[in-house]
C-alpha cells in the first residue's frame, strides 16, 4: 500500500479543510470524510500503480526503488486487482458520504459537479500507469499530481467545508501544495531515471540528472513563495507564518537532493513527504490559532 505516501496524500487536504475552518464553522463529519476520501484514493493509485508497472515490465530487478509484491511473488496480479476494486469501491462510498455530510442532498448542482470531479479523481488514480495509453509513462504525471494533489485537494476540501471559495488567493496554498506533491514525484523518478529510461518518459528522463535537480529546487521555491504570498495576503500575524518552522528540513532535502544519486536519494523520498505534511499542518494550523 506504500503507506509512506498517505501523509501527502492528506497534506492538501488538511490544509484546505483547516484554512476553510479559519473562514467558516466546518462540521467533523465533513472532515472526517473528506480525510478518509482521500486516502483511500492514494491507496488506490499506489495499488494501481504497482499493478500497472509489474505489467509493464517496470518493476525489474534492478529497479533502484524499494521491492513491490509482485516482483517479489508475494502477491500476483489477480489479488492486486481485487485491492483496486475493494478501493475504488471505498473511494466512492467514502466520497458519496463527504458530499451528503456536507450538503444534505446527492442532488444539487455543487453535490453532482463534486462527483464528477470524484469519478475524474478515480480515473486518475488508476490510470497513472494503467491502460492502454497510461499518463504516466508519458511524462504527464507531474500535470496531473500538480492538479489532484494540489489544486483538487485544497480548493476541492475547501469548498466542501465552506460552500464557497471567497479569495483567489486560496489559489496560492493550492500551488504551494501542488509543487511540493510533484517534487515529492520528481525526487522519485530522478532515483528511478537509469531503470525508467528503458520503459517509460518521465521528466528526468527528458531533461537529465543535473536539470531535474534544478527542477526539484525550483518546485521548493514556488512552494515556500506561494505560502509566503498567501499569509501576507491575510490580516498580518506572525501566527501566519508558523510553516516557517519546517524550512530546516526542506534546507535538509534540497541539499541531500544534490549530494545523492541513484539508490541513495531514497531517504529523501520520505523526508520531503514529511515535510510537506507538517508544513500544511503548521500553515493551517496558523490561520486557525489566529482566531483565539
Amino acid at each position: 500500500m506504500r503507506l509512506r505516501t498517505l501523509p501527502l496524500s492528506l497534506a492538501g487536504v488538511i490544509l484546505g479543510l483547516m484554512l476553510a475552518a479559519a473562514d467558516y464553522h466546518v462540521r467533523w463529519g465533513v472532515v472526517i470524510f473528506t480525510m478518509l476520501t482521500a486516502v483511500s484514493l492514494q491507496l488506490l493509485s499506489n495499488v494501481s500503480n504497482e499493478l500497472g508497472d509489474a505489467l509493464r515490465g517496470t518493476d525489474r530487478a534492478d529497479r533502484q526503488g524499494p521491492g513491490y509484491t509482485v516482483l517479489t511473488g508475494l502477491l500476483e496480479p489477480k489479488d492486486l486487482k481485487r485491492m483496486i476494486w475493494a478501493y475504488a469501491i471505498l473511494s466512492v462510498c467514502f466520497g458519496l458520504a463527504m458530499i451528503k455530510c456536507s450538503f444534505g442532498t446527492l442532488l444539487s448542482l455543487e453535490s453532482i459537479l463534486l462527483m464528477i470531479l470524484g469519478a475524474c479523481a478515480i480515473s486518475g488514480a488508476m490510470k497513472y500507469t494503467l491502460g492502454s495509453n497510461p499518463y504516466g509513462y508519458r511524462g504527464l504525471g507531474d500535470v496531473f499530481v500538480f492538479i489532484f494533489f494540489g489544486i483538487v485537494a485544497v480548493l476541492g476540501s475547501y469548498f466542501v467545508a465552506a460552500h464557497d471559495i471567497p479569495s483567489r488567493y486560496l489559489l496560492l496554498p493550492a500551488v504551494s501544495m501542488g509543487a511540493f506533491s510533484v517534487a515529492v514525484l520528481n525526487v522519485n523518478n530522478i532515483r528511478d531515471m537509469k531503470t525508467d529510461a528503458a520503459t517509460r518518459v518521465t521528466i528526468p528522463v527528458k531533461i537529465g540528472e543535473k536539470w531535474a535537480k534544478v527542477y526539484q529546487t525550483a518546485l521548493i521555491v514556488v512552494g515556500w513563495a506561494c505560502m509566503f504570498a498567501y499569509a501576507f495576503s491575510r490580516m498580518h500575524s506572525l501566527w501566519h507564518y508558523l510553516f516557517v518552522l519546517t524550512l530546516p528540513l526542506f534546507v535538509m532535502h534540497v541539499a541531500g537532493v544534490w549530494k545523492r544519486h541513484g539508490k541513495d536519494l531514497d531517504p529523501m523520498l520520505p523526508l520531503l513527504v514529511m515535510s510537506t505534511f507538517l508544513f500544511a499542518v503548521l500553515g493551517g494550523s496558523g490561520f486557525v490559532v489566529f482566531l483565539f
